[in-house]
Order: structure tokens, then sequence, then C-alpha cells
């Protein structure tokens, strides 16, 4: 299973995706975070699916890249779907044979160079796509479900940069802490409205475990001060038998 997230706030954008992949009982550290930039033109891709489908995709996507410009990310959303799509043709068949489903869902962000602002999209195993925008900024792709509390009670659009990837990690070490097939290292990459400028960084257990611990900490200490009257009644009526 995979863990990616992405961010969109005013101020910019964020991606963090975790790097385990497990086949049988093998497990590797591998990329799931693909950055392309050049002057007025910066994006992330990240994905969850099969690994095959998703080299093949973006082999051939860069191949593009190299003969092809594209002015908005939109348009370059699209070209990625349809190499999604090229793939399906290929190998869907003899994929589904072997007993493998074709899945691929992707998270795009990046600004182009008539992009008025930086954008977010989810693309779907079918080659088609939604734009995330207001009252949506975030989308996770993979393992999702344990996640998205702290995302829901933390994050709107006016959020930082800076608050968006702490919260982001504490989403990630939620499902990190509930599942086995999620885990570090983790990539980040961090872009900033209007900059076409996009960096990217890796974190190791090592570094974050402190946080983790801090974070375990708080949320134990915040429960004790959560106000208990409301219980009395219950356990009154416990204690009478």
């Amino acid at each position: 299973m995979t863990y990616c997230l992405g961010i969109k706030v005013k101020e910019g954008l964020l991606a963090i995706a975790d790097t385990r992949i497990t086949s049988g009982t093998d497990t590797t550290v591998k990329k799931k975070i693909t950055i392309q930039q050049k002057d007025g033109f910066s994006l992330f891709i990240m994905t969850s699916g099969l690994r095959s489908v998703r080299d093949k995709a973006l082999v051939y996507f860069t191949e593009l890249l190299e003969t092809k410009e594209y002015n908005k990310l939109y348009k370059a959303v699209n070209s990625f779907g349809e190499q999604v799509k090229r793939v399906a043709k290929e190998d869907r068949e003899s994929l589904e044979k072997a007993g493998f489903k074709f899945d691929l869902n992707t998270i795009i962000g990046g600004q182009l160079k008539d992009d008025d602002e930086h954008k977010l999209f989810l693309l779907y195993p079918e080659g088609n796509w939604v734009e995330l925008g207001q009252g949506a900024p975030y989308v996770i792709i993979g393992n999702s479900g344990y996640g998205k509390p702290i995302l829901n009670r933390t994050l709107d659009e006016n959020s930082s940069l800076r608050l968006s990837l702490k919260t982001g990690f504490l989403s990630f070490d939620s499902t990190r802490v509930s599942s086995n097939n999620v885990d570090f290292p983790i990539d980040v990459a961090l872009y900033r409205r209007d900059t076409f400028h996009m960096i990217e960084k890796r974190y190791e257990a090592k570094d974050l475990q402190y946080i983790s611990t801090q974070w375990a900490e708080e949320l134990k200490a915040a429960l004790e001060h959560i106000s208990e009257d409301w219980m009395d009644s219950a356990f009154e009526d416990l204690d009478k038998g």
C-alpha cells in the first residue's frame, strides 16, 4: 500500500509520499514522487497502484516532455492521462490474466507559465481527472483512512505551507502507526506560488522520531484535559447496578 498526500493552499503546494514498496514478503524503498521543472514549468507527479504501470506511463510522459511544450498544467495532466490509457491498451489484458487489477491513481500538482495560479489534480486509472480547489485543500491516494481526521480538522486554503507540512507529516505518522505497509523514509516536495521552483527533501525515521513521540505525548495530555462532566450520569447509572 502507498501513502501519497497533495495539499494546495494559497501560499503554494505540498506533496508527501512514503517510499515503502511491498511485494510478497519483500520490502524495498523506491521513490514515488517525480519532479519535472524548467523555466516557466514546475510540477510533481505521485502515484498509487501497480509499479509497472506507473513506470511505463512516466517513461512515455517524460519522452513527450522532451519534444512537446505545455503552457498550462491541465494540458500536461491530459497528456499524462493519455499515457495511462496507452499503457492500459498495451498491458491491461495480460495483467488481468495474471491476476492483477490494472490500477493507477495519480496526483499531479504544479504551475506552468500561463497558469494564473498553482494547481492540484487527481487523475483516475481511466485517464480522467478532477481539479482540487476551494473547499478541498488536500487529496490522499493509497492508504487514506487513518490520516484524514487531522487534515480535516486543521487545514483550509489559508493555512501556511509550514502548517501544511507539519499537519501533513502527522497525517502520515497516524497512517504509519496504524498500518504495517506505510513507513519511512518519506519524500517531501514544496512549491511556493509563482516561483516555478520546487524543492525536494527526504526524511528518515531518525529525523522525525522525536516529533512522533512529542505528538503522542501531546495527544495523551490533551485527552487528560477533556471535560468528563458529560460522563457522570452514565457512570452513576452503572454504579447503581
